[in-house]
């Protein structure tokens, strides 16, 4: 298929612009760089029928509270009203563009444009302009002027298991359909009950979105490239797993098992690593991991087109969202989060774990880093396509993570939304 770009616009890749045979399993390295292929995503992705992680519910928990998010690379407001309604629409004064809001959120009963003084209601709808009718009769907006009738782009919201959701589509499934059974399912096993933020902040990968997205959807690489996984048995792929992905492809989790039993001779046997007596942690309570939802599972990666992961690794619990910031940059927000009714106990422990991931995370660090190897990598490859065949062609559910399946899923719905 070709894709809906003027031809040529890319140096050395295929005339005209074509996924190359093989469909998912060969993904062309000039999908990271493109300039109009960037410029197409806004507008096919991020404003059309997706639905995007904005903040967790739990942010705008009172009227008046608001969180200042994005939706790609729109600028977006998220405010509960005085009617208990949860509203999000673009931040962005409809006079001459600039944001409406400029801190990270906070408490409000409306919102005005620093530059003139415009004034927001929390739904977004303009409620003043400053010296609407003039100055001692002259000056002023026309007679013909009605504030209904401007006013930034408003976004549907949708809420699911305390996550808000915000879409500028009218033609978006509804919120469960989008997510797929099995993904909606694993969503609510994290999210059970009222959740409590615990820490923010933000962390500037040098690669395109689509190369962290891909990334939280590779299981194959977890136990390879984190060592501190395997060193302390925390994942081996031998280890009791699977993973879902939904219908259109563009949702998924993977989740496995801890086993006490594993010696990690299956790394061993093949060359590649295993454990290393010499290794130890000063402090072993770091892997002490309470069963808090009683099935056993200590790690769940899940995964929500186009932007946002739910993180269980042992009780450290977060949420990510996945902000594009040009063709070779991302911006990845991420929020941890425990439970209202944590007990002192379990509010050490998820403190003390929530070092194992984040950017100098024990078992995330490289992921910050193994993105930009990828771009630099691949900058004169247009030509040239990644190899995803592991676990065969599919983007169905597996009781395997030794496959890409979620990975070839991403792309089946990403062609799907742009059209390639």
């Amino acid at each position: 298929m070709n894709v809906n770009v003027t031809p040529g616009l890319i140096p050395n890749a295929p005339q005209p612009m074509e996924w190359p045979q093989g469909a998912l399993t060969r993904i062309p390295y000039w999908i990271y760089h493109s300039p109009e292929i960037y410029a197409l995503e806004q507008q096919r992705i991020y404003e059309g029928p997706v639905w995007n992680f904005l903040c967790l519910e739990a942010e705008v928990a009172k009227p008046g509270d608001y969180r200042v998010t994005y939706a790609g690379s729109m600028p977006v407001i998220v405010a509960r009203d005085f009617d208990d309604e949860v509203y999000a629409f673009e931040n962005r004064c409809a006079h001459r563009g600039a944001l409406i809001a400029l801190d990270s959120g906070g408490h409000a009963r409306d919102f005005t444009c620093v530059y003139h003084a415009w004034n927001y209601d929390l739904k977004g709808n303009l409620k003043a302009v400053a010296f609407e009718d003039g100055v001692n009769g002259k000056g002023g907006m026309p007679k013909t002027f009605c504030r209904s009738d401007h006013g930034p782009r408003k976004l549907r919201i949708a809420l699911f298991a305390g996550l808000v959701f915000g879409s500028l589509s009218d033609d978006v499934p509804p919120i469960e359909e989008y997510l797929g059974e099995d993904v909606a399912t694993r969503i609510r096993r994290v999210l059970h009950k009222p959740v409590v933020v615990t820490g923010r902040y933000t962390q500037m990968l040098p690669n395109n979105w689509k190369l962290y997205f891909e990334n939280v959807k590779d299981t194959y690489h977890a136990s390879l490239l984190h060592t501190f996984f395997t060193t302390f048995g925390i994942n081996r792929l031998s280890q009791k797993g699977g993973m879902v992905v939904s219908p259109d492809g563009g949702n998924h989790a993977s989740f496995s098992f801890i086993d006490t039993k594993s010696s990690g001779n299956d790394y061993a046997a093949m060359g590649i690593r295993s454990e290393n007596e010499n290794f130890t942690l000063k402090d072993p309570s770091l892997l002490d991991n309470a069963d808090e939802f009683g099935d056993g599972c200590h790690m769940q990666i899940l995964t929500v087109f186009p932007n946002f992961v739910l993180q269980q690794i042992q009780n450290a619990l977060a949420v990510r969202q996945i902000l594009p910031k040009g063709q070779q940059q991302t911006a990845l927000n991420w929020t941890t989060f425990g439970f209202v009714d944590d007990t002192p106990e379990m509010k050490t422990r998820r403190l003390r774990q929530n070092n194992l991931a984040g950017p100098a995370g024990y078992v995330s660090m490289e992921d910050g880093a193994v993105g930009g190897f990828v771009q630099r990598g691949v900058a004169a490859a247009d030509g040239e396509r990644a190899v995803v065949e592991m676990g065969g062609s599919s983007t169905a559910n597996e009781g395997t993570r030794a496959t890409e399946a979620s990975v070839r899923g991403f792309w089946k719905c990403y062609r799907s939304h742009m059209g390639i």
